[in-house]
């Protein structure tokens, strides 16, 4: 009986460690603020991890954002499929946090509702990394369509060191974009 009450508070403390260690990871910072009119334009996707949603894109992905007037953002993203063909998703984001204007709220199906997390913003607004709480969506994202290696490097580096898993980040093609696909 003693010996199974040992185990049992065994496994209930490192049970309640894990869940101590999971908590930890579900904080995930921010940066301190984003200027909404700076942010919105062209963003060529460099990075990312796997998901579902851009299963099918084979390279040139791109999101576009809008300010809209009733204060949302309108979302475009676009990419080539493996067969050649453009496939376009449109949808809407809203400021989850109006302190920092990082956390938003994208859907492209509503009533359902994802984080998009601003992470990393370069200084001038010329690369961001995007993510979620539960570390499932990453994405490197520039103003033009490659980075430097050094940048890249340190932008995964960062990212590991807050939980995300590099390992499985893909890294997106970004062909030169011929006249009239853009």
């Amino acid at each position: 009986m003693a010996t199974n009450l040992i185990v049992i508070t065994l496994f209930a403390s490192a049970l309640l460690a894990g869940i101590a260690v999971d908590s930890r990871k579900s904080e995930l910072e921010v940066v301190n603020s984003v200027d909404l009119s700076r942010y919105v334009g062209l963003w060529y996707e460099i990075a990312r991890l796997p998901n579902r949603f851009e299963k099918k894109c084979a390279d040139s992905v791109t999101a576009t954002y809008t300010l809209r007037p009733d204060g949302k953002i309108e979302v475009v993203n676009r990419c080539r499929k493996i067969s050649g063909e453009y496939s376009t998703a449109k949808g809407k984001a809203k400021i989850a946090d109006k302190k920092t204007n990082a956390k938003l709220r994208v859907t492209f199906f509503w009533p359902f509702y994802g984080n998009y997390w601003i992470l990393e913003l370069g200084p001038n607004y010329e690369y961001a990394v995007v993510g979620d709480p539960s570390r499932e969506y990453l994405w490197i994202l520039s103003r033009t369509p490659q980075i430097e290696e050094e940048l890249y490097q340190q932008l995964l580096a960062r990212m590991a060191e807050r939980g995300f898993k590099i390992d499985r980040v893909i890294r997106t093609p970004q062909p030169l974009i011929e006249k009239g696909n853009d």
